[in-house]
């Protein structure tokens, strides 16, 4: 069974980076692709960002292309999120998650790392 866990989050100033890793372990071949979701206080998750376990396709959320970058390293089972050129608003939980073949939604998800942008 896949499981994913994520790490990186802190503090950061206005303008600074991060970058996120989700390693995952049990039954990776399985995987189809991965997102980075984050959800700031008070509001809905949302999608980040995604990349397909084999193609290596990536999609964006239109408030962060351009500044963030996701990639994956196969032989570690590994995706990262590069969070660059960071804003307040980027303060959220980050979390990780797994989406499978033929399945429309994610349903393997990490305990989420926090990410907070002081202005």
């Amino acid at each position: 069974q896949v499981q994913v866990v994520e790490s990186g989050g802190g503090l950061v100033q206005a303008g600074g980076s991060l970058r996120l890793s989700c390693a995952a372990s049990g039954g990776t071949a399985s995987i189809y692709t991965m997102g980075w979701f984050r959800q700031a206080p008070g509001k809905e998750r949302e999608f980040a960002a995604a990349i397909t376990w084999s193609g290596g396709s990536t999609f964006y959320a239109d408030s962060v292309k351009g500044r963030f970058t996701i990639s994956r390293d196969n032989a570690k089972n590994t995706v990262y999120l590069q969070m660059n050129s960071l804003k307040p608003e980027d303060t959220a939980v980050y979390y990780c998650a797994v989406r499978f073949p033929a399945r429309a939604d994610y349903t393997v998800w990490g305990q989420g790392t926090q990410v907070t942008v002081s202005s």
